[in-house]
This record gives C-alpha cells, structure tokens and sequence, in this order.
C-alpha cells in the first residue's frame, strides 16, 4: 500500500514548530503506520520544500536562525570520495588502464587542446571528453577557490542556514562541492541549502555524479539551459559566476539580469582565473554593473563619495596549492612534461555585488585627515597619510615586499612597497587580502617601469589596521 505523502507532510507542519520530528512518531500519523524508515526517506525527499534540515541524531527541524559560522583555515587536498567519483567514471569509459595508451593520450590532447583554446581566448566546446579533462585538470583549483572566496563571505555573516543558491554554468562540479563542504563540514550544525545548477554542457556528465555524493540537507536540482534562456526564477541568496563570465559573448547584460534575481540582502559571487585578461576583463564588468546600480560589496573598495576608480586593477588573491589528485598524477605520469597535467595552484580573482547599497567597510575617508589616490599626481616626493585596502599577495620577485592597494578613487595603479620594515608598519605585512590599512607618513614615488604611483613605506612610516 503506498505511503501517503501529504499525511507524511501535513503532520510535519504541525509538529515543525513544536518539537524535532521524528520519523517513529510521524508514522503513528499515517494511515497504515508505514516503517519509520520509509517515512524518513520521505521527509529526506520533502525536507527542502517544508524547510527542515535533518540533524545528527536522525530528528527534522528548521534549520538554526542567523548565518553559518564555517570553522575554516585551508585547503588541502579534494576530499577522496570526490576523487573516486571522477575515477569511476574513467574507469566505466576506458577501463582501469585509462591514463595509459591511446584512452590517456587522448586525454592528455583534450587537455592540451582546451588550455590553448582558453590562452587564445577562444570558445570550449564540450563534450564527454572536454569535461574529463576538465574535472581532472580544474576540479581540485576550482574546489579550493570556491571555499576560499565563499569563506570570505561567510566571515562576514552574509551566508544564511537557510540559502538559496543558483550556480550559473555550474561545470563539473568544483564550486557546488566546496559550498557544500565549506557550509557544514561536518554535519553538526546543518544548513539547509536549496542548490539549483545552470548547465547546458556535457559536464553535467560529471556534475550529476559528483552531486549525488552531497548530504541530505544539500537539495540539488541540475537546469540543463545557457545562462541567456534560463528564466532566474528568483529570489535567490546567492547568484554564483565561477569562472564563467569571460566565457559569455555579454557578461553585463547577462549579470544585470541575474543581478534582478536576488534576494533582498542576497550576493552576486563573480570569480575569475587571476590571469591579467579574465581578471581585468572581472574588474570592467564589475564596475560597468555598479554604474547600472549594483553595489561593490568587496573586496574592492569605495572610501570615498561619489569616487570610481578610473584604472584597470589587476588584483589576485593566492593560496598554497592543494595536493594532486590521484587522477592527476596517474595521467601526468605518462606525459613527458608531467607538470602540465597537474594543475593545483590557487590564485583567483573574484567580486562580491549587491543591491541594497551594503558595502564591507563602511568608511567616509572624506571625515578623516587623509588624502585620496585620485590626488597623488599632486604629491609626488610628498610624505601623505591615506586610507587603502590592500588587494594582493607580495607581488615582488625576491625583492621588497610589493602590495597592489586602492582605495577606489584612482586613476592610476598604486602600489605600496616595503623598503624598511620596522614594528609600526609591520601590519603591511601582516595583514590579509582585503584588509583596510591607515598609512601615516608614506611617501609618495612615480614608477616609471610600472605606470604606477609606488606609496614607499619605511622607518617614517606607521601602517594600522583599521
């Protein structure tokens, strides 16, 4: 006799906001008193659409108020049963000898082929092959990245329990994956994650695979259409452009119009390659949307009124690199230049836009006695105090520590550069991508090699966090 869902359902609603629900006490509400273990499959199956996540201890409750607070420090390595997944799949297509012989080589010319394609800047197409090559080339960096940029959200309190996420040209998979473990790692403290994937290609080969491994409480649903037809159905918590939006023949009209779909305090996610092109082309759309009305949430900033920055700002984030794969180091061991088959370094460029005017720091340099970089031109060889956020990694080869910086009024580059370290400038050094910085004393140089202002700190110099 089959079980009745909508008694199944009915007795959730009423006892949702009662007590945890438990499947042994549901079936005493059902006609039939159908196993326990039933009715569980069933509130599983149901849970996204009545709001509960399933704890721990086998009980259904809404999920906890208030945002996800991830214990988080790194990234190391692709957990092993998404590992297994991607291998399973090449063991099904080509047997157990799959690096190996002509299947391996075929892979390895896929690889080669759709890394040419991207430096060109030329279109992917793909199918099952590309999106191989592509899980077992990008997977791990993608993975990584996404936990590391969402993490930077999540710090913020910007990431709710309950989340409403689209994921526009999901891929194979790396994104989905590192949200999923970055918001409950361990299954202690659910979240309830409502997951749609926007995915026309041949990688959902691969994604459907990957996302049937998620818990209970990740629901996923795969929309198998270009980010131009799909209809956005919003509202959503989190609008996610990884790695996509270079790929787009009109990433601003495209990211305008999902833009529309989020939720009132909902984030538009953009990640690109750090590469100089996808990174700037990042930054230019970034600011073409905040003319339209978006607000640049981070990590550039805006200190000052009714200031934009009139310069490309080729700014990156870097990680320390995961462990390869498996699968990675089996294929690249066949290859005459293994290293171009393992690909696990982790520098990215990514930007966080919102409609609700909400901004990380909330700062009017205008109120403080500093000076705005759209002004350094008149102040060359002059000591200044400024206000910057710095937005790199050390960029210099060996040399003086060298910081890209901004404060969102310049119109040329700037960078800060480190000649003389000393304990009152040390949080220069100290401080994290994204960081608000107080200089006082800083001189300011023309840098003829770069086109650039260089903001020289040395023993006169006192940086603080802000």
């Amino acid at each position: 006799m089959p079980v009745d869902r909508s008694a199944v359902r009915d007795a959730a609603r009423y006892l949702r906001n009662v007590r945890p629900i438990d499947p042994d006490e549901i079936r005493e509400y059902v006609e039939g008193r159908p196993d326990a273990r039933v009715v569980r499959r069933i509130l599983r199956e149901e849970a996204g659409s009545l709001g509960l996540v399933e704890y721990p201890d086998g009980t259904f409750r809404p999920p906890e108020a208030g945002p996800i607070r991830p214990t988080f420090e790194s990234v190391t390595e692709v957990p092993q049963q998404y590992v297994s997944v991607v291998e399973d799949l090449l063991l099904d297509r080509d047997g157990r000898h799959w690096a190996t012989g002509e299947s391996g080589a075929q892979l390895r010319e896929t690889i080669r082929r759709f890394k040419a394609d991207y430096y060109r800047q030329h279109p992917v197409e793909y199918d099952e092959d590309v999106a191989l090559g592509y899980a077992i080339y990008h997977l791990p960096a993608y993975y990584a990245t996404a936990q590391y940029v969402l993490w930077d959200l999540a710090r913020d309190g910007r990431l709710d329990r309950s989340l409403r996420v689209l994921d526009v040209g999901a891929g194979v998979g790396g994104p989905a994956l590192g949200l999923h473990d970055l918001i409950d790692p361990d299954g202690s403290e659910p979240a309830l994650v409502e997951y749609h994937a926007l995915e026309p290609s041949a990688a959902v080969t691969v994604l459907e695979p990957l996302l049937e491994t998620t818990g209970q409480n990740f629901h996923w649903e795969i929309h198998r259409e270009t980010a131009e037809a799909f209809d956005t159905e919003g509202p959503y918590d989190l609008v996610l452009f990884s790695n996509v939006l270079s790929e787009l023949d009109d990433p601003v009209d495209v990211a305008d119009e999902y833009l529309d779909s989020l939720s009132e305090d909902g984030t538009m996610v953009a990640i690109a390659p750090a590469d100089r092109n996808t990174s700037l082309g990042l930054r230019s759309v970034e600011r073409r949307l905040e003319a339209g009305g978006a607000t640049v949430y981070a990590p550039m900033v805006r200190l000052w009124p009714d200031e934009r920055p009139d310069v490309d700002i080729w700014s990156f984030d870097e990680r320390p690199a995961v462990t390869p794969p498996s699968f990675q180091t089996r294929l690249a061991a066949e290859a005459d230049r293994p290293e171009e088959f393992t690909h696990t370094s982790v520098k990215f460029s990514y930007s966080f836009l919102r409609r609700d005017g909400l901004r990380r720091f909330d700062v009017a340099a205008d109120a403080r006695p500093v000076t705005k970089l759209a002004e350094t031109d008149r102040h060359v060889t002059d000591r200044l105090d400024v206000l910057v956020a710095k937005l790199s990694r050390d960029l210099s080869d060996d040399g003086h520590p060298l910081y890209t910086v901004s404060d969102g009024s310049e119109r040329e580059r700037h960078f800060a550069v480190l000649v003389n370290e000393t304990a009152l400038n040390r949080p220069l050094l100290e401080a994290a991508y994204g960081d608000l910085l107080s200089f006082e004393r800083v001189l300011v140089l023309w840098n003829d090699d770069e086109g650039a202002y260089n903001l020289v700190v040395d023993e006169e110099t006192i940086v603080d966090p802000v």
